[in-house]
């Protein structure tokens, strides 16, 4: 299939300043939302996403419906992948597919950047209710995030 063959062709135009976005910030993590699905009829979501050290950005867990492309801008990210864990820096770009358990923390002494792309876009949305349900009192907990994971298609690990 040739581009102009595509179904749905997104507009050339689709670009956004500097700035222009949806911020939300989960558990100490600020995600800053360039395109959801919204942007793009649902084919992807672009993210770009800061930690402090020591902060957790995702306890372990497993997509089903989506996967996830990380690119480290900035510090260092410590990934989970299910059998142990790996660092990665600058430059470094990751992948978590379906059905592949995977996390990350920020273990380093710098703040953290990274950009991520979910294909296909919606997982936005759990980040939207995770951030509502904070700024409304809920405490985040492994129970919370477990709730709101399985309304994406998404599981936790047991971390035991």
């Amino acid at each position: 299939m040739t581009a102009q063959e595509a179904p749905h062709p997104l507009p050339l135009a689709l670009l956004r300043g500097p700035g222009e976005g949806e911020r939300i910030d989960v558990a100490g993590v600020e995600h800053f939302f360039r395109l959801t699905a919204e942007h793009t009829a649902g084919r992807f979501a672009f993210e770009e996403f800061t930690l402090a050290p020591g902060i957790v950005g995702a306890r372990p867990h497993v997509h089903h419906g989506h996967d996830e492309y990380f690119y480290v801008l900035e510090g260092e990210l410590t990934l989970h992948n299910g059998e142990g864990e790996v660092t990665a820096g600058p430059g470094a770009l990751l992948a978590a597919v379906r059905g592949t358990p995977h996390g990350f923390r920020n273990a380093g002494s710098r703040t953290a950047r990274a950009l991520c792309l979910y294909t296909p876009a919606g997982y936005e949305g759990y980040f939207r209710e995770v951030h509502r349900a904070v700024a409304a009192g809920a405490e985040v907990t492994d129970e919370l995030l477990a709730e709101f994971r399985s309304r994406y298609r998404t599981t936790s690990v047991d971390r035991r």
